[in-house]
């Protein structure tokens, strides 16, 4: 009697880089991640603006001298997790409230658009002095209207206005 081995209907599929944690080193997270997409015949958005801004992120505010970023997708039944790992722990992101004035300030609200792109987003906090930030989106259906979609069990806190 021959038995059948089962077999996964979703394969776990995965993609990991180490970049240098300069603005090259940032496109360069964005280019790759949209070409490992396209090789997974997936939709390159909204993954790719997210991963722009984590890889963005991290060389601004988690750069170290010398040390470098990592760059992970993968994808589990139908969702796709980016994760973005740097090396300063000790700074962990927040997400600034929206501008009142729409001329006020260009830059510093990037984790409030992965907010609104993805299904849940938090950070990770891994062996020192590495933090992760990651971001799911749920590939077959985009969130329901009115969802929460930052932090899943761990949200990240709001700096009040003012």
């Amino acid at each position: 009697m021959i038995r059948e081995t089962p077999q996964l209907h979703s394969p776990v599929r995965n993609f990991h880089v180490r970049l240098s944690a300069t603005p090259r080193g940032a496109r360069l997270a964005r280019l790759l991640a949209t070409g490992q997409l396209r090789a997974w015949g997936l939709p390159m958005d909204p993954a790719a603006h997210i991963v722009a801004e984590l890889a963005a992120n991290a060389v601004t505010h988690g750069r170290v001298p010398g040390r470098d970023f990592q760059l992970l997708l993968y994808v589990v039944g139908d969702v796709l997790r980016i994760e973005v790992t740097d090396t300063r722990g000790d700074r962990t992101p927040y997400v600034r409230p929206a501008p009142q004035d729409p001329g006020d300030g260009e830059s510093g609200r990037g984790l409030l658009l992965v907010d609104a792109l993805c299904d849940r987003w938090g950070v990770t906090e891994g062996r020192r002095p590495r933090k992760t930030v990651w971001a799911e989106i749920r590939m077959s259906s985009a969130p329901e209207p009115g969802s929460p979609n930052s932090g899943g069990g761990g949200g990240l806190p709001q700096v009040p206005p003012g």
